[in-house]
């Protein structure tokens, strides 16, 4: 069994680049940017002298709220060498939710980019400390956000009140000794179990929660994920997956950092430059929620491109089909594992083994990450279920996060008296202790008294040779209390045929119970999506309730 290591970001940073300095480890294919090991820690040292320079110390909330930026991970290390706490920022977020991160999370410094989407960061930051555009730099004054004493554009353009990143690299680079003492003695007070990560719950279900994260949990979380998939040196994996999500920075990144290969960044997803990167750079990993891999297979130049180098890859996220793993594994040359578990978890509390078989990588999540119990217990009485039997998936061990950020009832509430953290996720375990999610608890249809699990009719539907996609949620019914209703989207050669819902519905027929086909069926080009490609089931419901209440009309 692999063993836990006791090092921080930076000392991980620091021996690759000592042992491998010429190696590379963050490329950008498509600008040809390349950084080696010794290049990268260099460049976190300056940026993190430039952080203190401005203010930033052990214990200090900086703020990222950018995509897969070049800098991004240079500020994360800068952070972790320094002890401060790096807060990842949605790019989806808008005014209030951004507001509310700020506030809550008591940020020092936020580091912001132009723009993503439709969204103007700086225009939105700017509206959120509008003593900016007055104040002098490193002096803000704010009284709604009192602990926000810095904003940092990533990039070098300048903005009135804020500093930009290639000012804190020069200040970091012509450092006096002074500033550098700072820095050391920060360094030498840093410990793997201090929080270096903070991520903020969805909240679909209320106002998002600050997940506090450690080297510890994050570090061993990652090295064993890259050790599941045989993860060496010479290894490269294709990251197009956000980082401000788990499966970027820990999945992606923290395997990278514990094994000493190369992370090919992929700015934001676009399946073309994915494609062209594996292509260029001879990748051997790729990492992806179905969507991506979708896109990636559909296209039109898809095949022209040279894939053999892959061998590996995380497929996760959401429900991934059977057909698609398969047809991955088919032209995408890989074999494709997933993990399973939430930010709270750091995020893997399973996984899949690359020594099994297909059935076991594509119908299962696999078994629990070393060092780790997982747990199905009865959400009714607390007590351990038995093989086959449904129940709350929990987790107890050294990836259980640090807590909620002042929220130390939430937190109660998510990690039971005996140290097992609650997942809400529903699953079995199977006779050769794999695990399979069946539903969340809180997504389970309740239809006149009977239990209806949407992945169950998700992966029932599948079949159908026209579904590309399906999500089933549960819509309100005045007979029965809720329905289930599914919205499909269809494969491409399916659209122009006009399928009917009346065609689902029959396949249904005889071959699942009567009340667990889905009444309604609604037709979509897609799904609202989170920042991390996550689907929002929530979201469908409103929709779904709305549209049943215009049928009823």
């Amino acid at each position: 069994m692999p063993e836990l290591y006791e090092r921080t970001l930076g000392d991980w940073l620091e021996y690759w680049a000592s042992n491998t300095p010429h190696n590379e480890f963050i490329v950008y294919s498509d600008r040809d940017l390349r950084f080696t090991w010794s290049q990268m820690n260099e460049r976190v040292d300056n940026m993190a002298r430039g952080l203190v320079s401005i203010g930033v110390e052990k214990g200090s909330h900086v703020g990222i709220w950018a995509n897969n930026v070049p800098d991004w991970l240079t500020l994360l290390f800068a952070c972790a060498k320094i002890g401060a706490v790096y807060v990842t920022v949605n790019t989806n977020y808008k005014q209030a939710e951004l507001e509310y991160l700020c506030s809550n999370s008591d940020m020092h410094t936020l580091c912001i980019i132009n723009g993503e989407k439709d969204s103007d960061f700086v225009e939105m930051t700017y509206n959120m400390l509008p003593e900016l555009k007055t104040c002098e730099r490193g002096r803000l004054v704010s009284k709604r956000f009192p602990y926000m004493k810095n904003v940092v554009f990533i990039g070098p353009e300048k903005y009135r009140g804020m500093y930009n990143t290639q000012e804190l690299l020069l200040v970091g680079s012509n450092y006096s000794r002074e500033l550098n003492d700072r820095y050391e003695s920060f360094k030498k007070s840093v410990s793997c179990h201090d929080v270096v990560n903070m991520q903020y719950t969805s909240g679909t279900t209320g106002f998002p929660k600050g997940v506090m994260l450690s080297h510890y949990n994050i570090a061993n979380n990652g090295f064993l994920t890259g050790e599941h998939m045989k993860f060496a040196h010479k290894d490269k994996l294709c990251c197009c997956v956000p980082l401000f999500h788990c499966f970027g920075v820990v999945l992606a990144t923290m395997n990278v950092l514990t094994h000493g290969c190369t992370q090919v960044m992929v700015e934001r997803f676009d399946p073309l430059v994915v494609l062209a990167s594996i292509h260029k750079e001879r990748c051997t990993a790729l990492y992806g929620v179905p969507t991506m891999f979708i896109a990636e297979l559909r296209h039109p130049m898809f095949s022209i491109f040279d894939l053999s180098s892959l061998r590996t890859g995380i497929m996760a996220g959401s429900l991934c089909p059977i057909e698609l793993m398969r047809e991955v594994e088919t032209k995408m040359f890989m074999k494709v594992t997933s993990v399973y578990g939430l930010t709270e978890t750091s995020p893997g509390m399973t996984a899949s083994r690359l020594e099994q078989s297909f059935e076991e990588r594509c119908t299962t999540v696999g078994y629990e990450f070393e060092h780790t119990i997982v747990k199905v217990l009865n959400p009714d009485n607390g007590e351990e279920c038995k093989v086959g039997e449904q129940g709350e998936l929990c987790n107890k061990g050294y990836n259980t996060m640090v807590g909620y950020y002042k929220n130390p009832t939430a937190t109660a509430e998510a990690i039971d008296k005996n140290g097992f953290l609650h997942s809400g996720d529903l699953g079995v375990k199977d006779e050769n202790g794999n695990y399979r999610i069946t539903g969340r608890i809180k997504d389970m249809i309740i239809r006149g008294g009977e239990n209806i699990y949407p992945r169950e009719i998700e992966e029932f539907l599948y079949r159908h040779p026209a579904v590309k996609d399906v999500q089933v949620v549960g819509v309100p019914s005045q007979k029965y209390g809720e329905e289930a209703a599914a919205f499909i989207i269809l494969k491409e050669e399916y659209t122009q045929k006009g399928l009917l819902d009346t065609e689902i519905k029959d396949f249904c027929k005889g071959k699942i119970a009567r009340y667990k086909i889905p009444k309604y069926v609604f037709f979509v080009d897609s799904f609202p999506l989170t920042g991390s490609g996550k689907i929002q089931k929530f979201k469908l419901r409103e929709i779904g309730s709305k549209l049943v209440k215009e049928l009823d009309q």
